[in-house]
């Protein structure tokens, strides 16, 4: 009955970000214990304190950018539309284009990169975040960058993440920027 309920949750989930979440439905099926405590981790996911909507999803973007090249970028463009970024703002983040960048998008933009390169220029990012949106928007920016390569890392490892696509926002095709760009 569990498995049953699982299997409806991530249909549904499917339809309405039109994903592909077959690598969830083999852990399914391979162990239902497994699958829970994938739900749970799953929970880190909703951790936003402090931190504005579209700065939280730059990070959250970058990180997934770290580790995909199409559907799970994809499905973090979708959300953030979703919680009402605005596409420019996530165009902006998806090219690199740091001059459209509001400051809050570029701070957490900046400090995702410097985490993800272990640049010690995270280390003055951190003390701003910290200033301007304390120890709570820090472990929800941490949280966001950290569960935005979970996903498409365990999905490579289970053999499903060799489909690479074009991303979209609004429906027009974006030239994603994975590159690492220069912290100031």
């Amino acid at each position: 009955m569990l498995k049953w309920l699982f299997r409806k949750r991530l249909d549904a989930f499917d339809r309405e970000y039109g994903y592909d979440s077959s690598y969830v439905r083999e852990i399914l099926d391979a162990d239902l214990g497994a699958a829970i405590k994938l739900s749970k981790v799953m929970g880190l996911t909703g951790y936003r304190k402090g931190v504005p909507t579209d700065a939280c999803c730059a990070a959250g973007l970058v990180g997934t950018m770290a580790e995909d090249c199409g559907p799970c970028t994809q499905l973090g463009v979708t959300m953030a539309q979703r919680e009402g970024v605005a596409p420019e703002v996530i165009r902006a983040i998806l090219t690199g284009n740091t001059q459209a960048m509001s400051e809050d998008v570029l701070l957490a933009y900046r400090f995702a990169h410097a985490v993800l390169a272990h640049d010690p220029q995270a280390d003055p990012l951190r003390e701003r975040i910290v200033e301007k949106w304390g120890r709570k928007g820090l472990i929800s920016l941490g949280f966001a960058i950290t569960m935005a390569r979970f996903f498409p890392t365990l999905k490579y490892a289970m053999g499903h993440g060799q489909a690479c696509t074009r991303v979209k926002v609004g429906g027009t095709p974006v030239a994603v920027n994975r590159q690492e760009p220069q912290v100031a």
